[in-house]
C-alpha cells in the first residue's frame, strides 16, 4: 500500500473490471402476497413461500400449512375410532 490507502497497482482502489456479477435491484414476492425490493446479483425476481410478516416466529401465530392434504391423511389414520361394544357371546 502506498501514502494514499489504495493498493499499488490499482487506479484508485476500483473493482477489477469483467470479474464482478451486476448487483442489481430485484422484486422478492412473498405467498402471503408482501413485495419488497431488494439487490441482487440473481438477476431475476424471487418467490418466497414465508417473510418476516406471514412466519410464526415474526408474528406470534401458529399457522398450519397444509400440503397436499398430508395433515387431513394423518388425523385421519391416527384419529380415535369410537369404542365397540364387546359382547361376548
Amino acid at each position: 500500500m502506498n501514502g494514499g490507502g489504495t493498493p499499488e497497482g490499482t487506479a484508485g482502489g476500483c473493482m477489477k473490471p469483467k470479474i464482478h456479477p451486476h448487483y442489481t435491484t430485484i422484486t422478492v414476492t412473498c405467498s402471503c402476497g408482501n413485495k419488497w425490493d431488494t439487490r441482487s446479483t440473481m438477476g431475476r425476481d424471487l418467490s418466497v413461500e414465508v417473510c418476516s410478516q406471514c412466519h410464526p416466529f415474526y408474528t406470534g401465530k401458529q399457522k398450519l400449512v397444509d400440503t397436499a392434504g398430508r395433515v387431513e391423511k394423518f388425523r385421519q389414520k391416527y384419529a380415535r375410532k369410537p369404542a365397540a361394544d364387546k359382547t361376548v357371546a
